[in-house]
This record gives structure tokens, C-alpha cells and sequence, in this order.
């Protein structure tokens, strides 16, 4: 059986990512068992029961300690939820010729307080992954729908103000950091793997998301790898487009759960597709190849499947007269 490799390394390149000493953590939108210093417990429990204010007011008395800089970061986050958007500036009179309204703003006056106390409180403690997963998801919606713009400004060959203008980084990079930063922070929960792995896939960064699935099936028991391994499998050959490498995956899927005939199917497609396009290009031998590996595969000898073997094994014996 090979050996599953340590994954962080596979976005490293992204930035520069924090080694951080574990701890535990709830996620980030539902705090849960996190110990919390004395002075940050009484603004904790008044956000939980929805004082935003009086949180505030509370987490104020001791500005500088990194619960209580993390605690009103929630508070600031929590009321961005239903505050508004703050209004456009009013249009230039008269109006330039071809004046175009400027777009509306990115963040909430809200949001930017919040950003500012969760970089506060990883500064005061940068092993707190509940911070970094705070920040990130924070960031996340934002770096999101700056893509979107890019991807629709690249459309149209309209060139696009860079997020750097704005007054929080929102790139891609910055939020995988945050994320990274997170789950390295806590080597034992799963939500900022997930996380990595959804904002990956959102804004193309595929690396982000490979990553991430690699993490993921490193925290499992080996026992309990071939859900993952599958998810994994999957990933590959859906979006990365590599079917040999979700064949490895799907393997070492089977070998925990042999009896998988769902993921045994995928492996008998991947195969019969590429000896289908090798037999296209006139590559029987390649073809004929293909075809043996899929058939231990195919269980059903009365399955779609089978019948696509049968039928390009025939043709390939037609070849060969």
C-alpha cells in the first residue's frame, strides 16, 4: 500500500504559510467548547445571546487580549449581516460625457471593522486557528465575486480595477493562506479542509482544492480513506481532467471497500473512454490494452459496460483478420 504524503506543501508555493503548534477549535460561525480568557467570557456569551452592543462594550475592557480582539471581530461580523451596503457617492453635475456610475462598494463599514480585529487577534496569537478560519471566511464571499468580475471583465476585454485597490485584500491567494493558516493551526478538524476545498473549486484554483483533498484523506484513519479517496478520485477526473491519476485513487479506494461496485465503475469507464479514443486514432494495440484493464471491473457481464467491452474487443478481432 503506498504511503499517503504530507499535503501542505502542495500550496506552500502560494505564499508564505505559517507553521503553527495545533490546537482545538470550533468553526468559526458556531463557537463551541473554546476556552476563553476571563476577559473575553462575559462579551463571549452576551454575542452568543445576541447583545451585540453590550458585547462590545464588554470585549472593550480589555482591548489588547487575543479573545477578546477575536470575540469583537465576531461581534462586527454578526452585525454585518444585516447591515446595509453603504450609498454610491452621488453622480458628478453635470454629467461627463460617457459617465458610468461607479460600481457599488465591496465591503460593509461592518465587514472592514471585522477584518481589522480578526488580523489583530492572529497578530496577538497567531496559533488561533479560529481566527484564520474567521478571516478567511470573511474574505471568501468577497474574493468570490471579485473573480466573477475579472472572469466577466476578461469576457468583454474590459480591464478590471485590481483587488489591491480595494481597502481589504480579497485575492484568491490571500484566502487560501487563511485557510492553510487554519487548518495547519488545528490538525484535527475537518471544516477548514472542507472550506479550502469549496473556495478552490469556486475561483478555480484547483491547486487550492487538490490540496485540500489530500488533507483531507491524510486525517482520516486508513480504514476510513475510501469515502475520500473517492470524493478525491472524483475531483481528478472531473476537473483536473486526469483520468490515470483518479484511477489510482479509486484503487486505493477499493482496497478498503472492495465491494464498492459504484466505484468500481468509475475505474471500468475511465478505461473503456480511453481505449474508445485510443481505437479512434487507429491505436489498437493501446485499445486492446485499455480493454483488458477495465474488465475486472465489470462484474455485470450483462451491463452496459460489458457490452461495450464485447464490442470493441469484436471490433479489434475484426481488425486483426
Amino acid at each position: 500500500m503506498r504511503a499517503r504524503p504530507l499535503v501542505l506543501a502542495a500550496v506552500v508555493t502560494l505564499g508564505d504559510l505559517l507553521a503553527l503548534p495545533g490546537c482545538r477549535r470550533s468553526p468559526a460561525g458556531a463557537p463551541g467548547e473554546r476556552r476563553v480568557s476571563g476577559a473575553a467570557r462575559e462579551g463571549k456569551e452576551l454575542l452568543e445571546a445576541g447583545q451585540l452592543d453590550a458585547a462590545l462594550a464588554a470585549l472593550q475592557k480589555s482591548p489588547d487580549d487575543p479573545d477578546s480582539l477575536f470575540y469583537q471581530g465576531r461581534v462586527w461580523a454578526k452585525k454585518a449581516e444585516t447591515a446595509p451596503l453603504p450609498p454610491a457617492p452621488p453622480a458628478p453635475q453635470p454629467l461627463p460625457r460617457g459617465y458610468e456610475p461607479p460600481p457599488p462598494p465591496e465591503f460593509k463599514p461592518e465587514e472592514l471593522q471585522a477584518a481589522g480585529f480578526y488580523e489583530r487577534a492572529i497578530a496577538a496569537k497567531p496559533e488561533a486557528a479560529d481566527a484564520h478560519l474567521a478571516l478567511a471566511e470573511l474574505l471568501a464571499p468577497h474574493a468570490a465575486h471579485q473573480y466573477d468580475l475579472q472572469e466577466e471583465a476578461a469576457r468583454r476585454k474590459h480591464p478590471l480595477a485590481s483587488p489591491s485597490a480595494l481597502p481589504v485584500d480579497t485575492s484568491a491567494d490571500r484566502v487560501v493562506r487563511a485557510y492553510q493558516a487554519a487548518l495547519q493551526a488545528d490538525p484535527s478538524s475537518t471544516v477548514p479542509v472542507q472550506e479550502l476545498i469549496r473556495f478552490g473549486r469556486r475561483v478555480n484554483r484547483l491547486d487550492a482544492a487538490e490540496a485540500g483533498f489530500k488533507e483531507m484523506v491524510r486525517r482520516k484513519k486508513e480504514a476510513e480513506t475510501a469515502e475520500p479517496l473517492v470524493k478525491y478520485g472524483d475531483f481528478l477526473a472531473d476537473e483536473k481532467k486526469d483520468p490515470l491519476a483518479a484511477i489510482d485513487e479509486y484503487r486505493q479506494a477499493l482496497i478498503w471497500k472492495p465491494d464498492d461496485d459504484a466505484t468500481r465503475s468509475k475505474v471500468a469507464d475511465i478505461y473503456l473512454k480511453m481505449a474508445a479514443e485510443a481505437f479512434a486514432q487507429q491505436q489498437y494495440a493501446v485499445a486492446d490494452e485499455r480493454l483488458k484493464d477495465s474488465a475486472p471491473y465489470i462484474p455485470d457481464r450483462t451491463s452496459v459496460q460489458a457490452r461495450t467491452l464485447e464490442d470493441y474487443k469484436a471490433r479489434l478481432k475484426n481488425i486483426r483478420r
